[in-house]
C-alpha cells in the first residue's frame, strides 16, 4: 500500500534526508587512492550517530555495514573491507539513516583519483539520468514515465539499465510501496500523487545490463563498471522536491 505523507511528516523526512546528505559529502570528500572502504563505513557510522540518528542499513537483514560501498563491477550492496581503493578505478557510495522514525535514502559514485573518459562519462551519465527522470515526477505521470525516461536516455548514450533491481517508496520505513523500476514504458505503472515519497536511483552498466547476485554481491555479469546515483524525492502539486539534497545542489 503506498503511503501519502502529511506536511508535518514530510517535514521531518526533510530534516532526515537533509542530515543523510551532509554525512554523506563527508563520506565522498575521503574517497582517495590507498583509503579502504571500511574506513569510509566507520566514517558515515560516526557522522550518523554523532548527530542523533540510526544507520538505516547496519543490521538490516543482515547487512553488517551502515554503508555500501560497491566498486567497480559491483553494481550494489558491496560489503565494506580492507582492501584499499585503487587509482582509476570507482566507488558507488549507498547510505540511509533514521532521524525521529522516518527514512532517507541515497548513493553517489565517485571518482578514485584519475580515471579514464568513458568511466567519468558513466559517473555522469548515471547522475544525469535521474535528473532526466526527475522531468516527470509531477501529478498526471506514472511510474512508468520515470522509468522509461532514465532508460531512454542512458541507452541513448550508449550504457545500459539494471533490471533486476530498483527504487522504492520510502518514509517510515526503508522500502515501502510502490517500486520504483529505472526501465519502463511511458503512461503505465501507478499514478504519481502528491505526498508520495520515493527513492529513485539509476544504476547503470557500461557494458550488458545483466547482473550475478551472490548473496548481497551483485555484480556486472560481463565485468563491466557500474555507476549508482540515488535520492529521496517528494511528488507535490508542482514541481518535486528532492528530500535529501538542499535545493539541487549537495552539501558543501
Amino acid at each position: 500500500m503506498i503511503t501519502l505523507k502529511n506536511a508535518e511528516q514530510i517535514a521531518k523526512m526533510r530534516e532526515a534526508g537533509h542530515l543523510l546528505n551532509e554525512v554523506l559529502m563527508e563520506v565522498c570528500k575521503a574517497v582517495e587512492p590507498g583509503v579502504t572502504t571500511k574506513h569510509l563505513d566507520h566514517i558515515a557510522e560516526r557522522l550518523i550517530r554523532q548527530a542523533g540518528a540510526r544507520p538505516s542499513f547496519l543490521g538490516y537483514e543482515g547487512y553488517p555495514a551502515s554503508l555500501c560501498t560497491s566498486v567497480d563491477d559491483v553494481v550494489v550492496h558491496g560489503i565494506p573491507d580492507d582492501k584499499p581503493l585503487k587509482e582509476g578505478s570507482i566507488v558507488g557510495l549507498d547510505i540511509g539513516l533514521i532521524l525521529n522514525g522516518w527514512q532517507s535514502d541515497m548513493a553517489r559514485t565517485v571518482c578514485v583519483g584519475n580515471v579514464d573518459e568513458e568511466t567519468r562519462r558513466l559517473v555522469e551519465v548515471t547522475k544525469q539520468s535521474f535528473f532526466e527522470g526527475l522531468r516527470v515526477c509531477k501529478p498526471g505521470y506514472r511510474l512508468g514515465d520515470i522509468g522509461s525516461t532514465i532508460q531512454r536516455y542512458a541507452e541513448g548514450q550508449g550504457f545500459s539499465v539494471v533490471r533486476a533491481l530498483c527504487g522504492h517508496g520510502i518514509g517510515r520505513e526503508m522500502h515501502e510501496d510502490p517500486e520504483v523500476p529505472n526501465y519502463g514504458v511511458p503512461g503505465h505503472g501507478v499514478r504519481l500523487r502528491p505526498g508520495m515519497t520515493i527513492a529513485i536511483e539509476p544504476m547503470i552498466n557500461a557494458g550488458d545490463y545483466e547482473v550475478s547476485i551472490d548473496g548481497w554481491h551483485v555484480a556486472t555479469e560481463d565485468g563491466s563498471k557500474s555507476a549508482h546515483y540515488e535520492n529521496t524525492v517528494l511528488i507535490t502539486a508542482g514541481e518535486p522536491e528532492i528530500l535529501s539534497m538542499r535545493g539541487m545542489r549537495d552539501a558543501e
